[in-house]
């Protein structure tokens, strides 16, 4: 073991590194990633991720370095800082536009309906705050029924009682296109301000 760090350490350039790192050697593989730490770093601080801080990004600015320790190929003539250095930013550009994208926001701005959810009950064990809480819940769910429509609240009582779409659908005697469509129509109620 102690012949593979030695022979890690020694490697002068990248490319005999990642050589290393190629051969399952995870010493190469790590040297490689405390060199190139900067790197990341530098590419990653003019960048904003909706939705995540600082350190995602650079997170997201490992994973691209561990494709390029993985996939550098030497008989492509570039050098491994440069396809270090554009595998990094293909992967951080790809982050920020899938978080800016609309695809994940029903995921992003999801509000929970349960009772039991933590966005409602504390995280304390006291039975007081418990209960107060739950008080406050009902206390808020009464007010909110109060701007559903008659198959909105009727599919809002079968959702809360753990029926599915297809269920509710079902007892209801309307598509699961149509419940979906009341459940988002409710979920948006829930999310602007009163």
């Amino acid at each position: 073991m102690r012949n593979v760090f030695i022979e890690a350490e020694t490697a002068s350039t990248d490319e005999e590194l990642c050589r290393l790192a190629m051969k399952e050697d995870s010493t190469a593989g790590e040297l490689l990633v405390r060199r190139y730490n900067r790197l990341v770093r530098c590419c990653c601080r003019p960048l904003f991720l909706m939705g995540g801080d600082q350190e995602d990004l650079i997170q997201e600015g490992m994973l691209g370095l561990t494709v390029a320790i993985r996939s550098y190929d030497e008989s492509q003539n570039a050098s491994f800082r440069t396809y270090a250095e554009r595998c990094i930013r293909t992967r951080l550009y790809t982050a920020i536009r899938d978080a800016s994208s609309t695809t994940h926001a029903p995921l992003n701005e999801a509000v929970p309906l349960e009772p039991d959810d933590p966005v409602w009950l504390s995280y304390q064990d006291d039975p007081e705050t418990l209960v107060l809480n739950r008080e406050t819940f009902q206390e808020r769910l009464r007010q909110y029924r109060q701007q559903l429509t008659p198959l909105e609240e009727q599919v809002l009582t079968l959702y809360l009682q753990g029926l599915s779409y297809q269920e509710i659908a079902q007892h209801l005697e309307r598509s699961v296109k149509s419940v979906d469509n009341a459940v988002q129509r409710i979920r948006r109620k829930l999310q602007s301000p009163r």
